[in-house]
């Protein structure tokens, strides 16, 4: 595994149960580094990034992520890959009867957490960081989209994850709030994090180019063309 690679496949194949969705997938993404996972619905996005949590079992091919092994990790060892990556769904998630604070405190006392002083501590931090300081004691349905979303990358950043996995981001938000997202989350991975984000909107692909993998047709493949000259059609 190359020291520097938050995630390394090599000829893995992805199930989605007892259905292959990708095959022969090689893929690697180091720390530092922003790539986009593009592709129809239904080709292999979500179970990718599923199968990189392990939430769906690696069954075939060689994974590692974050110094795991995705064949060979038990399941008492889960937890401890999954505080190293952090996740940002579309639909929030956020639990919708607790104030932003106690969003956040569930998650750190859930990951072990218990010293009260370093739990409010670190989710002033991340709060902090993401630019919702005033923001802790709302509850989830004051807030906008854009703020839930930074919410959910603020959980998603709580024990300082080497890896995060954004599953359409910006999918619920309007284009403003989608473009603070994708400045946040470039931000965020120019501190030395690695960023995977599935999406399906291409102007922000053109508004912040990066290294772009396509699902299709059971394959995983990077698209070496200009961002700019894309046919993104093909795509939906």
């Amino acid at each position: 595994m190359i020291e520097s690679a938050a995630i390394n496949l090599e000829k893995i194949k992805v199930f989605q149960g007892d259905f292959e969705v990708l095959s022969d997938v090689n893929f690697s993404l180091n720390k530092g580094e922003f790539v986009y996972l593009v592709g129809k619905v239904g080709s292999g996005k979500t179970s990718l990034i599923k199968t990189l949590n392990a939430e769906l079992p690696l069954k075939e091919g060689i994974g590692n992520v974050v110094g795991f092994s995705l064949r060979k990790i038990k399941t008492r060892e889960i937890q401890r890959l999954r505080r190293k990556i952090g996740v940002v769904f579309q639909d929030f998630q956020l639990l919708t009867d607790r104030t932003v604070f106690d969003n956040l405190n569930f998650v750190l006392r859930a990951t072990g957490w218990k010293n009260k002083k370093e739990i409010t501590e670190r989710i002033k931090d991340v709060l902090e960081r993401v630019g919702l300081s005033d923001k802790i004691a709302k509850m989830p349905h004051e807030l906008s989209g854009g703020e839930q979303q930074r919410v959910v990358i603020a959980r998603a950043l709580l024990n300082n994850p080497e890896l995060i996995l954004a599953d359409e981001p910006t999918g619920n938000l309007d284009p403003e709030a989608a473009i603070g997202i994708l400045e946040l989350l470039f931000d965020i991975c120019a501190n030395g994090r690695a960023v995977l984000m599935a999406t399906h909107n291409h102007s922000l692909l053109k508004k912040f180019p990066a290294k772009t993998f396509k699902c299709e047709n059971g394959k995983l493949s990077e698209l070496k063309e200009d961002i700019q000259v894309i046919d993104f059609s093909e795509l939906e």
